[in-house]
């Protein structure tokens, strides 16, 4: 889980990070904002209905979670990222899902 400070909520903040960088891979893309304002590292996730029934998008948010906790350190100082579950995201391994992860967090973030 992620610490209470660490969740993107609020409809606005994920409007915002789509402004930011953007990459993406087979199972998801990833957006970050860094806005002036300070702050500790945000994230938010996005899995629609394309990724498959309630069971199938909530695994999906559960191992997004796990990975993205990984990754906060990371993250430049007030950061907002989006992830964004692609449907191949559903039947792909966590190992997957992290090694997508950490490049495009490399991309977005170089």
């Amino acid at each position: 889980m992620l610490p209470r400070d660490h969740r993107l909520r609020d409809s606005d903040s994920f409007r915002r990070a789509g402004r930011g960088r953007r990459a993406g891979s087979r199972t998801l893309v990833v957006h970050l904002s860094t806005p002036d304002a300070a702050g500790p590292a945000r994230v938010g996730f996005v899995v629609s209905k394309a990724v498959g029934n309630a069971v199938a998008r909530n695994s999906v948010k559960r191992r997004l979670r796990h990975l993205a906790r990984e990754q906060l350190d990371t993250l430049p100082g007030a950061a907002v990222l989006v992830v964004r579950a692609l449907p191949a995201a559903a039947g792909a391994p966590s190992a997957e899902l992290r090694s997508d992860l950490e490049r495009c967090l490399q991309r977005v973030m170089a």
